[in-house]
């Protein structure tokens, strides 16, 4: 496909909120994971429903431990919300295990609505979350994905760009993990064609806990409202920039970005 495809949803005309569903693990210290996607979401105007694939224990530290989800709770969760509240687009994080990889890439596979699929392999703090086995199990989750979200290490434990391409996806490939002074941020079309980068400069902080997540939600977001992929790609990345500006320097390591980027929306309201 050339672009990730707008919902089909039958009630688009009627449903003015997108409806998106986030399959991740939960992030205990909230900087990531699920807790970063709701936070996401909901400040770019979705309502975000969630597939737990795993719960870990987890600061700006590290992980120190983690429990992945039986992968049938996994598709109930998500047999759950499609069947009632329906979705406008699926954003894929820390996926568990290789069984649930391939559970939820076949379930997904049903649906006609954008996906974006980050595959999570390390934490900020380095910690590891997948192992060999669930990352050979990515290829599926790349089949059925609209377009993929790796870091630069993430890229190249995948094969690389043209590796990824041949899944028929998009490419977006995140550049925090270049040398240099600014950062560049790229998406390629299936066919390796470049659509549209964004450069812009490093900030000099250890508060990132949570960009990828952020940022794979956020175009999620943006692709569930009908946005074009250039579009969600804009809003995606300037809201991971004002949100790392915004952030509220917590814990003792990497803390998590700020996304309610530095403000209260109640301060407005009034009585």
């Amino acid at each position: 496909m050339d672009e990730p495809e707008p919902s089909s949803s039958s009630h688009w005309d009627e449903q003015l909120t997108p409806r998106i569903l986030i399959v991740a693990g939960s992030d205990s210290g909230g900087g990531a994971g699920i807790q970063a996607d709701i936070k996401t979401v909901t400040m770019l105007g979705g309502h975000p429903m969630t597939a737990i694939t795993a719960v870990t224990a987890q600061n700006t530290l590290g992980v120190q431990a983690i429990h992945p989800i039986p992968t049938d709770m996994v598709v109930a969760q998500i047999d759950s919300v499609v069947s009632d509240i329906g979705i406008d687009a699926v954003k894929i994080g820390m996926i568990g295990s290789p069984e649930t990889a391939e559970a939820v890439a076949e379930r997904l596979s049903e649906l006609h609505v954008p996906i974006v699929f980050d595959p999570v392999m390390v934490a900020t703090s380095g910690s590891e979350l997948a192992d060999a086995r669930t990352i050979a199990a990515f290829e599926k989750l790349m089949r059925t994905a609209s377009i993929v979200t790796p870091n630069l290490p993430e890229l190249e434990a995948l094969g690389g760009e043209e590796a990824v391409l041949a899944h028929g996806c998009h490419l977006l490939v995140k550049g925090g993990h270049a040398e240099g002074y600014y950062i560049t941020d790229r998406v390629l079309a299936p066919n390796g064609r470049e659509i549209t980068r964004l450069e812009g400069k490093r900030f000099d902080t250890d508060d990132t806990h949570g960009t990828g997540c952020t940022l794979a939600s956020a175009l999620a977001t943006g692709l569930g409202a009908g946005m074009s992929i250039e579009e969600a790609f804009q809003q995606a990345v300037r809201f991971v920039r004002i949100a790392i500006l915004a952030a509220p320097g917590l814990g003792q390591g990497h803390g998590p970005i700020g996304h309610n980027l530095g403000h209260n929306p109640y301060e407005q309201l009034e009585g």
